[in-house]
């Protein structure tokens, strides 16, 4: 009888799980799906196994209130056949607000996946820190603070938001390595609309304040922007197909049935020979990796700068290209940060890194220098000189000054590079450099003509590449039409490099 009796209870509590019409309903009301429904969108057919369904409040000012799961589903499952850990905010229980109970599942989820060696995928929709709590479920969040933190390098950390993400809910997101949001139901603050007049008086909607385009095009706080929901987990899996389970793993091996020996020939059409001219440095990146496999990360922001992660002979790249068609391609502020973090990021996933580059330099001007693009820019040169991957650099027509050092120099530690032979690499272009070095020669009556002269007499001293091969500066002088064979040779051979840094706690990267 004991046992009859038990297994009712275990089927009432069971039952209790289920979301009410009416919480469901007003879930999809707003565009957004229900936390199961989401996880089931999102992996393997009958593959999820929940953790702490039955956890619920224990504050006694919670007993009225209290409900199994306590406002967040945890568990593991396989997405393509791949484990992973998986929570998911249910705000049909207090607006997904973040308790005690609630913080110490997902910090449980991290902490499964570390140990376990997988990725982690956080679906967050909750409004905050649980007001009724109070300090407890602020000290909680900062359980998960630190797996966040412990997880970092370690297994590929993945978030979306997926409605409302308010107070301590958005550090962990920050904390990861992407965050994805989906288009009008995805909002992300510190502080809302309602506080922020209320402290200064300024009145602004949530769409403008913490929305998927202020996020993916302002602040560059989210890396991919999705239509809806639905297209937003589609996402969640293409970007694991890219990803390795753990750092100790490679990228998965995808066979995207293109020849490696594929010439080129599309790029002489693509990248006009007037070094003076743009065009889209994603046309190339296209034409040179496998068909369809370019997979571009924070599309919106910082634009001059272009990352992403594709396939080279089906093996994983991570690709960084300066695009010429925006700010003439130079580095700023934004973009060194965008780049930075990405190289660190490959370098953490055994990612190798190709950049394709087309760049005149840093941004000149006054609010760049007030603004601290000596301390930004820096963190380019950091992180290419601390990644450990195979690096490979391919000049295409320009490489001056500090962002030649930071993109292609070999004393950086490129383990590969090449050049088209019309590539321009010096301090500066001809015309800057004689107006600084000829500037005495510049003052008479026949300076146009002089100038000209110095132009192109610094030209081709200077500006073309087998000055720099001369000096073993530069591996290989390529055609354009052999581009995507000769970066696939050059992967090949660096592959399995080996290379370790001094031993020492971790550096200070420029922050």
């Amino acid at each position: 009888m004991a046992n009859r009796g038990s297994s009712k209870e275990f089927q009432s509590r069971k039952k209790a799980l289920e979301p009410d019409r009416e919480s469901v309903k007003i879930q999809h009301d707003k565009g957004k799906l229900t936390a199961m429904e989401r996880i089931s969108l999102l992996v393997d057919k009958d593959s999820f196994t929940e953790l702490d369904a039955f956890a619920e409040a224990q504050n006694m000012d919670m007993q009225h209130k209290k409900k199994a799961r306590d406002g967040v589903i945890i568990g593991h499952a396989a997405i393509a056949s791949r484990p992973v850990y998986i929570y998911a905010q249910d705000f049909t229980f207090m607006g997904g607000s973040m308790g005690e109970i609630h913080n110490r599942k997902i910090a449980k989820a991290m902490k499964e996946a570390l140990k376990s060696g997988c990725p982690v995928i956080g679906l967050l929709d909750s409004g905050g820190a649980r007001i009724q709590e109070g300090i407890s479920a602020l000290d909680s969040g900062g359980e998960i603070f630190k797996a966040n933190t412990y997880a970092s390098g370690v297994i590929p950390q993945i978030s979306a938001i997926l409605g409302p993400c308010a107070g301590i809910a958005v550090y962990s997101p920050a904390l990861t390595d992407f965050i994805l949001m989906a288009k009008k139901t995805s909002y992300m603050f510190i502080t809302g609309p309602e506080v922020i007049k209320t402290v200064t008086g300024e009145e602004i909607g949530f769409e403008e304040l913490g929305g998927s385009k202020a996020h993916s095009e302002q602040s560059g706080v989210a890396h991919f922007t999705a239509d809806n929901e639905k297209q937003c987990l589609q996402m969640i899996k293409l970007l694991l197909s890219y990803l390795p389970q753990n750092n100790l793993d490679n990228p998965p091996y995808i066979d995207m049935n293109d020849s490696p020996d594929r010439a080129t020939t599309k790029l002489n059409d693509i990248v006009p020979e007037d070094a003076k001219k743009s065009y889209d440095m994603r046309e190339v990146i296209s034409e040179v990796l496998d068909k369809r496999s370019f997979f571009e990360i924070q599309e919106n922001y910082a634009q001059n700068a272009v990352i992403g992660l594709g396939r080279l002979n089906n093996n994983v790249v991570g690709i960084v290209a300066t695009q010429p068609s925006v700010l003439a391609g130079c580095l700023d502020i934004k973009s060194s940060g965008k780049i930075a973090r990405f190289v660190r990021f490959c370098d953490s996933f055994n990612i190798p890194l190709v950049n394709f580059v087309d760049v005149t330099g840093y941004l000149p001007g006054t609010e760049q220098e007030h603004s601290g693009i000596i301390r930004h820019g820096a963190k380019i040169l950091f992180a290419f000189s601390e990644a450990t991957v195979p690096k490979i650099s391919l000049v295409l027509r320009k490489a001056y000054g500090g962002a030649y050092i930071a993109l292609v120099s070999k004393q950086m530690g490129f383990d590969r590079v090449l050049a088209w032979p019309n590539a321009e690499i010096a301090v500066m272009g001809a015309e800057q450099a004689v107006n600084i070095i000829s500037r005495r020669d510049l003052q008479g009556k026949d300076a146009d003509k002089i100038r000209k002269e110095k132009v192109k007499e610094y030209s081709e001293k200077f500006l073309n590449p087998y000055a720099a091969a001369s000096e073993g500066r530069i591996d290989m002088i390529i055609e354009p039409k052999e581009t995507r064979k000769m970066l696939v040779k050059s992967l090949e051979m660096v592959s399995s490099k080996r290379e370790k840094l001094p031993a020492k706690k971790h550096g200070i990267i420029p922050l």
